[in-house]
């Protein structure tokens, strides 16, 4: 009960900066393309590598190796299961990456704002379950308080690169000739699988205690899938694509320096 009411904070943090971020639609009616969009996704580039490292599969090998067996193998064998499943989610759901407008996934006539919405909800996926075990892992080794800071540092860091995320699906949506209150709810549900597969990460990890180094690393390979998949392209496009790369390495300062000071 302690993992779901501490994951339940961290959790509803992470979804509430999609939300403010969305919330700019209110406020600004068109999207940057330019450098500032270059330098957020490189930011999010950077914190999800950093946490892939330092709050997933670091943790995994010392989990592994608690339960006396090699530390690379879960780690190993979790990575590559995250990015199999993000693999397969990329080829099976139609989807629309907003700063390119390459469609991916299977063939569909969804509209554009549909496609959007599933391009940045199937990278908050691995993020919400990365929040999740963070919580449940501190839980399951005492759930002494400061157990719990690196779990909140993670949730910290991937809270900060929800704001930007949250801006750059309902500023396009408005674009699109979406209303600007459905743009910013579309915005900030596209968040919502975060705590949604979150709260699912806990409950595994906390009914099956043993298969939490293989949940960790799986976390960390679908994030990394993400990352070189959409993000560090992405952040790179253009004149400008040492603007994307200033970006990476802030990001994955930040969450480092969160994950070790705080852990």
């Amino acid at each position: 009960m302690q993992a779901f009411l501490y994951a339940s904070g961290g959790l509803g943090f992470i979804f509430l900066m999609t939300t403010l971020g969305s919330a700019m639609v209110l406020f600004f009616r068109k999207a940057d393309p330019g450098k500032m969009q270059q330098l957020f996704l490189g930011f999010a580039a950077g914190v999800m590598v950093a946490a892939s490292i330092w709050s997933l599969l670091l943790p995994a090998i010392e989990e592994a190796e608690a339960m006396g067996m090699p530390g690379w193998i879960p780690a190993a064998g979790g990575f590559i299961l995250g990015v199999l499943f993000l693999f397969g989610l990329d080829q099976l759901i139609p989807h629309l990456h907003p700063f390119t407008n390459v469609k991916e996934g299977m063939a569909t006539t969804s509209k554009r704002t549909t496609l959007l919405i599933s391009a940045v909800t199937l990278h908050n996926i691995p993020e919400g379950m990365a929040v999740g075990l963070a919580f449940a892992l501190a839980a399951q080794n005492g759930g002494t308080p400061e157990l719990y800071a690196p779990a909140i540092a993670l949730a910290l860091g991937i809270g900060i690169q929800n704001f930007p995320e949250g801006a750059a699906i309902s500023l396009p949506l408005r674009q699109e000739g979406v209303s600007t209150g459905k743009a910013f709810l579309l915005g900030s549900m596209s968040g919502i699988v975060e705590p949604v597969f979150g709260f699912m990460a806990v409950l595994l990890a906390m009914w099956i205690a043993p298969i939490m180094p293989w949940l960790l690393s799986f976390a960390a390979g679908a994030m990394i899938y993400v990352v070189v998949e959409e993000l560090i392209p992405e952040a790179n496009m253009g004149k400008h694509s040492h603007v994307g790369t200033i970006g990476v390495m802030a990001g994955f300062l930040i969450m480092m320096i969160l994950d070790v000071a705080l852990g």
